[in-house]
């Protein structure tokens, strides 16, 4: 049998209203695809993925309101407060060189041109213009480091590693 892999594109924060909806705080690039109508995501339950039909969705103040299909009423999803949503790998598209996934970048190793290791990639912020790798440091604070040409040199996603140019003032 074949092991099919699933990647995490958000979190069931909250009910929203009386209906069923929920409020999703979501981790992926790709989200009017992933919660698209008739999109099926993933709930991850007692270590099993239990797959969702999505009826509506919509933006509402910064997080996506979905609505699975069969559900109507609060009660059925109040349970579904805290867990988290997946895509199937199958479900998710080739990227052109140069894009990556999420999952493909957090905890990769980063490092400077002269294989200095600057710690371990923890989290991915969206910024509007380009998105910050959030780093962790093995001593001091996390280092923020913006996803642009002049500063990410090669990422290197099946040996895990990213090779930054250290701008003036950028580890400080």
């Amino acid at each position: 049998m074949e092991t099919v892999n699933y990647f995490k594109i958000g979190t069931i924060v909250n009910t929203h209203g009386i209906r069923g909806e929920l409020k999703v705080k979501a981790i992926t690039d790709f989200a009017d695809e992933r919660f698209a109508k008739g999109a099926t995501v993933y709930r991850l339950v007692d270590g099993a993925y239990l797959p969702e039909k999505i009826e509506k969705a919509r933006v509402h103040k910064g997080m996506w309101l979905l609505t699975f299909a069969g559900v109507t009423n609060i009660n059925e999803v109040e349970a579904y407060k805290g867990q988290e949503l997946y895509v199937s790998e199958a479900d998710r598209e080739d990227l052109d060189d140069g894009e990556y996934y999420y999952s493909d970048i957090i905890g990769c190793t980063v490092q400077d041109e002269e294989g200095q290791v600057v710690g371990t990639v923890k989290e991915i912020m969206e910024t509007g213009a380009n998105d910050v790798w959030i780093v962790k440091r093995p001593k001091g604070a996390d280092a923020l480091i913006p996803v642009i040409a002049d500063v990410v040199k090669d990422v290197n996603v099946e040996g895990k590693t990213i090779v930054i140019d250290v701008l003036e003032g950028l580890l400080d």
